[in-house]
């Protein structure tokens, strides 16, 4: 990586990247945590940077994520988001707002909202898409969150009917299930995802009137569709934007492409805002869970006369 000044900077390039890189390392998704991991684990993030670092420019992190809230009311309290959604653009606002402290041009964040591309696949409504992506923009403006925006598939394909958009883009982007079901058998992390997102679709699967093998025969029809369109989804959004920080909120392997990005704790690693609730602890600190575990817990609080979160009791 080149070590000249960055400009308008004393610090080479080289330690800029990794300052940036260093306020990512602890709020990192993933699952092998055993070893703890430095920059130099991450070379295609510290060339990611640089990109921007050696020209001066401002640092943007694309995220693809916040689709919509999941269909299963164990897990949450509506179908808009709430508290959970609130906290976690905060803190990517925060994020990009450190960067700035480290280096003078600063950040932005790219929200790139996938629900439409696999509504369908996880039965969440278009109209409920929609409503979940238009409430995260209007959160950003009325949070002050001025480093953060939203790209969905309406920014790519307009009016088009959602199902057209979503077989355009699958026509155009993804990748077989043939090729997906050979990278599954050979690699551990695609494995992984595999199995996680299946395991979601089973848990948000309401009404199946089958047996339980049946239902988790047909989610891992649906987990292979999910996988091919989150592909499809990441080569479109490098399409449009094809200078940015890849982060990604599934945990990620060292020297991956994409960062895994944690937004907010949990117990389990893929658990995420649009999975689960939030409960407020008496300690102050936050933390992701199912919604029938957090009522357990907590007492429901409303915001703007919404659900938003539960008070530990």
């Amino acid at each position: 990586m080149p070590t000249e000044s960055v400009t308008g900077s004393s610090r080479p390039v080289r330690q800029t990247c990794a300052a940036v890189l260093e306020l990512l390392l602890p709020h990192r998704r993933a699952t092998d945590t055993a070893v703890p991991a430095d920059v130099d684990d991450f070379p295609e993030q510290l060339r990611q940077l640089a990109e921007f670092v050696e020209a001066g420019d401002r640092i943007v992190f694309t995220l693809p994520g916040f689709p919509c809230k999941s269909p299963s009311p164990a897990k949450v309290l509506g179908h808009l988001p709430d508290e959970g959604e609130r906290l976690s653009l905060t803190f990517l606002e925060d994020l990009c707002r450190a960067v700035g402290e480290v280096y003078e041009p600063g950040a932005r964040m790219e929200i790139c909202s996938d629900g439409h591309v696999f509504g369908d696949l996880i039965r969440v409504p278009d109209p409920h898409i929609d409503a979940y992506s238009d409430e995260l923009a209007a959160l950003i403006r009325r949070e002050g969150l001025t480093r953060l925006s939203v790209f969905d598939l309406r920014d790519v394909l307009g009016d088009l009917p959602y199902d057209e958009k979503r077989a355009r883009v699958h026509d155009e982007y993804a990748p077989t299930v043939e090729e997906l079901r050979a990278e599954v058998r050979r690699d551990e992390h695609t494995l992984a995802l595999y199995r996680g997102i299946t395991r979601f679709l089973t848990e948000d699967t309401v009404d199946f009137t089958g047996t339980r093998s049946a239902l988790q025969r047909e989610c891992r029809r649906r987990a292979y569709g999910v996988i091919q369109r989150s592909r499809a989804w990441g080569d479109l959004i490098a399409e449009h934007h094809p200078r940015t920080v890849r982060l990604s909120i599934h945990p990620q392997p060292r020297g991956a492409a994409k960062f895994g990005i944690r937004l907010l704790d949990a117990t389990d690693a893929w658990t995420t805002p649009w999975h689960s609730t939030v409960l407020h602890r008496a300690d102050g600190s936050w933390q992701l869970m199912r919604r029938a575990d957090a009522e357990q817990q907590g007492t429901l609080v409303l915001r703007d006369g919404r659900p938003s979160h539960f008070e530990e009791s």
